[in-house]
C-alpha cells in the first residue's frame, strides 16, 4: 500500500524538491501541494492523507499552529530552514524535523520512520483484533460500548455519533481518532464521514451499503478498499 503524501509548503523551489524525492519511491503517492496552511485544510476534508511534508514559516497560519489545531493529524514531517522550533515541533509528536536544504538519503531515513511507525501501528491494531468493547465519553460520563453492538459510526464535525443496535452515543472525538480504536477486522471507513460494522452490513447496492436502520454511502476514494476488504473485487 503506497503512502498517500501531502505537501504543504509556500516556496516553489521546496515543492519541487519534494516531489522529485516522492517520485523517486514507489511507495509513496503524491495526493496535492499546498502553498499554505488554510489551503492544506481544504484538502485533509477531502482526502485520507498519511504523511505530511509541513514547512513552518508561511502565511496566514504558521505550520505548528497548523499542527496545534489537529487532534490526530496524520504523520508529519517537518522541513524547515529553521532550526529553533524543533523542540516545540516534537511536542507535538511529529515524526522528523528535516533542516532544508536536505539531501536525498536524509529524506529517505524519514520516509524509513514513517514506514516503521505505520507498520507498528499496524501490529497494535492487530492486539485491537481481540477487544470487545472501547470506552467513550458522553454525557459527561464514560460510557462502555460493546463493540458488537455498533452498527455505525458517523463524523459530525469535531464529535461522531456511534448507532448501536438500540441508541446513539455521541462523543468528542475525531471520526479518524476512533478509526484507530476499533479493530480493523471489524470495521471499515467507507466514506469520509462514516465507519461501518462489517458483520451488521445487510447488503451492497452501487454505491450504497444498507444497515439494518440505515443506507450510507460509499465514497469514491474508499470503494475500492472496500470491496477488497470484503472480497468481492
Amino acid at each position: 500500500m503506497k503512502l498517500k503524501c501531502l505537501i504543504i509548503d509556500d516556496e516553489p523551489l521546496a515543492q519541487r524538491v519534494l516531489e522529485k524525492y516522492i517520485a523517486e519511491l514507489s511507495g509513496l503517492e503524491l495526493i496535492g501541494k499546498c502553498s499554505d496552511a488554510l489551503e492544506a485544510m481544504d484538502v485533509l476534508k477531502k482526502e485520507e492523507i498519511d504523511l505530511i511534508f509541513l514547512d513552518i514559516n508561511m502565511p496566514r497560519l504558521n505550520g505548528i499552529n497548523f499542527l496545534k489545531t489537529y487532534k490526530n493529524p496524520p504523520l508529519t514531517i517537518i522541513t524547515s530552514a529553521y532550526t529553533e522550533y524543533a523542540v516545540e515541533s516534537y511536542e507535538l509528536n511529529v515524526l522528523d524535523y528535516l533542516k532544508k536544504p536536505f539531501a536525498f538519503q536524509r529524506f529517505l531515513q524519514a520516509i524509513q520512520k514513517a514506514e516503521e511507525r505505520i507498520k507498528l501501528t499496524e501490529q497494535q491494531e492487530e492486539v485491537r483484533g481481540d477487544m470487545e468493547y472501547i470506552f467513550v465519553k458522553a454525557n459527561k460520563k464514560t460510557i462502555n460500548v460493546s463493540l458488537d453492538r455498533i452498527q455505525y459510526i458517523e463524523a459530525l464535525g469535531d464529535y461522531v455519533k456511534i448507532y448501536t443496535d438500540s441508541e446513539h452515543i455521541v462523543t468528542y472525538q475525531s471520526l479518524k481518532g476512533i478509526e484507530k480504536l476499533l479493530p480493523i477486522q471489524k470495521f471499515y471507513r467507507v466514506h469520509k464521514s462514516y465507519i461501518v460494522a462489517l458483520a451488521k452490513i445487510k447488503s451492497i447496492e452501487g454505491n450504497m451499503v444498507h444497515m439494518s436502520n440505515n443506507s450510507l454511502p460509499i465514497g469514491n476514494n474508499y470503494k475500492q478498499g472496500f470491496l477488497q476488504k470484503i472480497h468481492m473485487s
